[in-house]
């Protein structure tokens, strides 16, 4: 009985030293993803939100960088960008390894390692679900910090500049606390199958490059950078018209249901409408997802090292 209670004890230790290693590398991912790729997002929210005011990628970076330069302009949300990247990254990387677990349980197999590409999507899934409810609220202030300046001058009232807490204070005032989760339900549309994809695609990849008997963890910091950009690429792809939604959702604070707004958005601006920005979300991508995890994956192997 002694014996028991000390291996129940010992398992209970290492769930959470592997939960713990999830969570930091996670938290170090994000942060690294936000500075490599924030001010291409800032361009993707202003094509998303005010898609006539804009010529192109091009033509929004360079106005955007001379009307309010680069903390204020393509940096704009950085603050909120970081919470939100290190909320969702370290729930999203420390909810996959649990789920990743709790599925090769289900499907009795020895331990994570086992799984296949199919296995990790689904568990991607299932973690993106918890890390929608840490993003959403971040998520909402970034980008409402991001599109300050066209909001204001279609209001014809471009003030000084509103930082993200009085930003978060002026949300709570006007709508209450629950006015942080506008565009909660199409978070959850864009993240759970884009999460799926996001892990597919990564896993997949990670295996197709390991050579004959190397396993997908002995691959190299390149090959995991390859792996990162597709499963970033390929996330985005399939989830781009979502994210316009959320992001108008966000900005405008719309109350409509998002698949009434996306019709409305394909009916009055046609179809491609639903593809604004998406040419500096790719270019942004491919560094950012790369770095992330890069990060993520040496994060965890220092850590294993340390700690074991």
């Amino acid at each position: 009985m002694a014996l028991e209670s000390i291996g129940f004890q010992t398992n209970k230790l290492q769930h959470l030293k592997t939960g713990f290693i999830d969570f930091t590398a996670g938290s170090l991912g994000g942060i690294a993803l936000v500075y490599v790729g924030q001010p291409l997002d800032t361009v993707k929210v202003k094509m998303q939100t005010f898609p006539s005011m804009y010529n192109g990628m091009v033509d929004c970076f360079t106005k955007t960088f001379k009307a309010d330069g680069l903390a204020r302009g393509l940096y704009a949300g950085t603050v909120p960008a970081i919470v939100a990247n290190v909320a969702e990254n370290s729930v999203l990387f420390a909810a996959y390894g649990g789920c990743q677990t709790a599925i090769a349980r289900l499907i009795g197999k020895p331990d994570i390692k086992s799984l296949n590409s199919f296995d990790n999507a689904c568990a991607g899934f299932c973690a993106a679900f918890f890390s929608s409810l840490t993003l959403c609220p971040t998520e909402l202030v970034k980008c409402r910090l991001q599109a300050m300046r066209e909001v204001q001058s279609q209001q014809g009232n471009v003030t000084r500049h509103i930082g993200p807490w009085t930003l978060t204070k002026s949300i709570i005032r006007e709508n209450g606390f629950l006015g942080l989760f506008r565009g909660l339900s199409s978070t959850i549309a864009r993240e759970m199958p884009g999460y799926f994809f996001f892990f597919g695609g990564y896993e997949l990849t990670r295996g197709f490059l390991a050579k004959p008997g190397q396993t997908r963890d002995e691959i190299g910091p390149l090959k995991t950078m390859v792996a990162g950009a597709v499963g970033g690429t390929v996330l985005w792809l399939v989830i781009f018209p979502a994210d316009v939604v959320k992001s108008r959702i966000q900005v405008q604070n719309l109350s409509e249901p998002a698949i009434g707004i996306m019709k409305q958005i394909a009916r009055n601006e046609g179809i491609s409408a639903l593809y604004n920005g998406l040419k500096p979300t790719l270019v942004r991508t491919v560094p950012a997802t790369a770095t992330l995890f890069v990060t993520y994956e040496y994060t965890k192997k220092m850590l294993h090292s340390a700690l074991d």
